[in-house]
């Protein structure tokens, strides 16, 4: 799939380090204003960064324009709400059940280069696409403070703000969100 010069594939594991940088850049540029440089560095740490898990799902996608990596994101079937391999805490594999449970979008990082261009709503569609062809008919996600504009845009609505507490005391705003 490709819109304009972007292409749209699924992450390997073979990706996951250019795909942890990305993590860290797209935090450090875009949540300047809506998190603290504390709460950024933390939530570096101990938050964000790529759950194998989807990769291994096949269900992380990778933006690539010209072979550069500039997007991912993501939607699973587990009961992961959000966070990488380092969010121990809320890491849950069971799986959710089609037609019960609503598939949960996840993770979802623009290179700042490259945000506003629609990259994001690209692979937002495309995981929209492959949930519904799982049997899922409804999505909710876990939005960082910088992300409830875009979802909205995309159709979501606000349920209830949610404060993810790292392990040394900082708390980052998101908001629980859904789409029917």
């Amino acid at each position: 799939m490709s819109s304009a010069a972007f292409t749209i594939r699924p992450a390997t594991r073979a990706d996951i380090t250019v795909l942890e940088k990305l993590v860290a850049r797209s935090i450090r540029g875009l949540a300047g204003g809506h998190y603290d440089p504390h709460q950024i560095n933390e939530s570096l740490r101990y938050l964000y960064g790529i759950d194998s898990q989807l990769v291994d799902d096949g269900t992380y996608l990778v933006v690539e324009r010209n072979g550069e990596v500039v997007a991912c994101g993501g939607w699973s079937w587990r009961r992961t709400p959000f966070g990488g391999d380092r969010a121990g805490d809320v890491r849950d594999a069971t799986h959710r059940e089609p037609g019960r449970d609503a598939a949960v979008i996840r993770a979802f990082y623009v290179d700042p280069r490259w945000a506003r261009q629609g990259i994001g709503r690209m692979i937002l569609d495309a995981c929209e696409r492959a949930a519904r062809a799982r049997g899922f008919d409804r999505y909710e996600l876990t939005s960082t403070a910088m992300g409830v504009a875009f979802y909205a845009a995309c159709g979501y609505r606000e349920i209830e703000p949610v404060d993810v507490t790292l392990p040394d005391g900082a708390v980052l705003p998101h908001v629980q969100m859904i789409k029917p």
